[in-house]
């Protein structure tokens, strides 16, 4: 059974809260980022489980765009097919070895360049939505 997107909402604000510090207002600053760079992006939780009960955060439209996740050092954003998306600046600096997925980390401190990462998700998004025309 999906949630509905006002549940999904409040369940991650509840991972934002949870986080707390540096990364949970990172992830909260990409969060808005990235419903703001593409209309029609759903958030959602998945991936529940014993080891993780509050789930991780999702951004999907036409499949999944992004996954938001917070790291012991780092907040990640990993694009599942990442490696298909074109990013000409250079903003992936994670999983650069893996044949589909591309991410990036993000360190305290670091800057968040808005509008190369807001064109990675309209890419993801538009990627997602090429393939479900498709299929």
């Amino acid at each position: 059974m999906r949630d509905t997107p006002a549940v999904a909402e409040e369940q991650i604000d509840a991972i934002v809260r949870s986080i707390g510090g540096w990364r949970g207002e990172r992830l909260a600053q990409l969060r808005v980022l990235i419903t703001k760079a593409e209309a029609g992006i759903v958030e959602e939780v998945k991936w529940k489980k014993p080891s993780n009960p509050a789930g991780v955060p999702v951004w999907s439209r036409d499949g999944i765009v992004c996954v938001g996740e917070a790291l012991k050092n780092a907040v990640r954003l990993t694009f599942p097919k990442g490696a298909l998306i074109e990013d000409p600046t250079h903003v992936f600096n994670a999983r650069l070895d893996s044949s589909s997925t591309r991410a990036v980390d993000f360190r305290e401190g670091d800057n968040v360049d808005e509008l190369a990462l807001a064109e990675l998700v309209r890419r993801a998004a538009s990627l997602n939505a090429t393939k479900a025309r498709k299929a």
